[in-house]
């Protein structure tokens, strides 16, 4: 067996027993290095510290992976993984694609979940990747490991989501397509249960959080142009900026990856302000640029609206245009996304789909009647999200991004590795994700509260896997 770091031989020594004692004793990884890795990993994930887990990450992925996305970064989806999924015990471990290992587990939570570990093609073998996807139910374990053809894949899908419309669960429209050929397609519920006017195949949606993709991209574009750098910190653009400590000390990089410790714009302020007021990124700033940092920018993790909202003003400084108007014309048309932009509410447009909750004063009631979500989203959303879209759109996205016409090759390259993105509030779910190694894009976009659109995706995820 080749040789290993010491640091790396050491902590799986220590993470193996603790590993074994938590799984169930007849589920085995494979012998050799990409199972003591995939083993490791599981191990590092249960330890209470989460430092176990990072240092883990920092001996074992490949430079590859750790050039796309550094430890902190991945640790700050760990950690919601965690959240929700608890420690994993084994269930069934097989073997993957090109080298790869498969393996079904159960979280203490009682989350039912599938890691798929990718692994260099040549040695020293360590970790790519490691794809989480969340099942819908508890699988069949003893179900065989054959493949099912495109027609099965399109029928079970057709029953899962006719059931889900049986029981009002979900809204919305559906799009699987391999390469850039559809498979799929169909729309579901209603655009408007005020006036029974059906979704369409065509229909735009509110995409939530899936906007920061676009900012992500924006952001790449003006750094290969040699307009900004990921170390510059927010005074560079915004010397206006209202926290002076902030924008001394947060870099675009710290905004990106959620690092800066600014925090959210939504809260107090937001629910006391009049919708038709936040029109445009500026009027965003005063529900959260005055607070200070929830830390120092770089010693923590928090998910930032509020980060985003800043990096789409930086976006227009750098660019001497507006958000709205950069993302038009260097993402949405480069790409031929015709039908995508930030609509305002009270400006007529055809063809959108209105968004119905359960949490229309930001609480839950869910034994009375959806209502309309106009009261709790902002006249027109921000770099941070509450843009609109379609299916066809984010499809020619992915495509795009494939093609290289957007001048953005690091999310090129991560859409080409496999990338999930998705956002949500009430009354509007998004979700997209990309499976390179069967060829697939999923696209799921709702009128109704999370999950509905990303339990879908998730389905989809799993049903697609047993193609492979």
């Amino acid at each position: 067996m080749r040789k290993r770091s010491l640091f790396t031989a050491t902590l799986l020594a220590a993470l193996l027993p603790a590993f074994a004692a938590a799984s169930d004793a007849s589920v085995e990884f494979p012998p050799g290095d990409a199972g003591e890795r995939a083993a490791g990993y599981v191990a590092a994930f249960n330890s209470p510290d989460e430092t176990v887990l990072a240092a883990f990450l920092a001996a074992n992925l490949a430079p590859e992976a750790l050039e796309r996305m550094p430890v902190e970064g991945r640790m700050v989806t760990l950690r919601r993984i965690r959240e929700d999924a608890g420690t994993i015990e084994l269930a069934k471990v097989t073997p993957g694609r090109d080298g790869g290992i498969v393996v079904i587990a159960r979280g203490s939570t009682g989350v039912w979940f599938e890691m798929a570990f990718v692994f260099e093609q040549e040695p020293p073998y360590r970790l790519v990747g490691v794809r989480w996807n969340i099942l819908p139910e508890a699988p069949d374990l003893d179900a065989p490991d054959t493949p099912f053809t495109e027609a099965e894949l399109v029928k079970e899908l057709s029953a899962h989501l006719d059931g889900l419309v049986a029981k009002d669960a979900f809204s919305g429209v559906v799009l699987v397509a391999k390469g850039e050929t559809p498979v799929f397609r169909k729309a579901y519920g209603l655009a408007s249960k005020e006036y029974g006017a059906p979704n369409r195949e065509d229909t735009r949606f509110n995409l939530g959080s899936l906007n920061k993709l676009f900012t992500r991209i924006a952001i790449e574009q003006l750094a290969g142009a040699g307009k900004l750098s990921f170390d510059d910190t927010i005074d560079t653009f915004l010397p206006d900026y209202p926290n002076r400590d902030a924008a001394a000390k947060v870099t675009v990089r710290h905004l990106l990856e959620m690092t800066s410790g600014i925090g959210d714009f939504f809260g107090e302020k937001y629910a006391a302000t009049p919708k038709n007021l936040i029109r445009d990124l500026e009027d965003y700033l005063p529900l959260f640029a005055s607070d200070p940092l929830e830390f120092e920018p770089g010693t923590g993790n928090t998910y930032s609206n509020g980060g985003y909202v800043v990096l789409g003003l930086i976006v227009a400084k750098a660019s001497g245009r507006s958000y709205f108007d950069y993302v038009r014309d260097n993402v949405y048309a480069p790409a031929g996304m015709t039908a995508t932009g930030h609509l305002e509410t009270d400006v007529p447009a055809p063809n959108v789909a209105s968004g119905y909750t359960f949490g229309w004063d930001f609480e839950e009631h869910p034994n009375e009647p959806r209502r309309n979500n106009v009261y709790t989203r902002p006249c027109r959303g921000s770099s941070a999200g509450g843009g609109y879209s379609t299916v066809d759109d984010l499809l020619r996205l992915v495509l795009a991004l494939g093609a290289g016409r957007l001048s953005a090759p690091e999310a090129a390259r991560t859409a080409s590795q496999g990338m999930a993105v998705g956002g949500g509030a009430p009354g509007m779910n998004a979700f997209l994700e990309t499976l390179p190694a069967a060829g697939f894009t999923v696209v799921v976009l709702s009128n109704y509260d999370p999950p509905a659109a990303m339990s879908v995706g998730r389905t989809i995820g799993a049903l697609i896997k047993r193609l492979q």
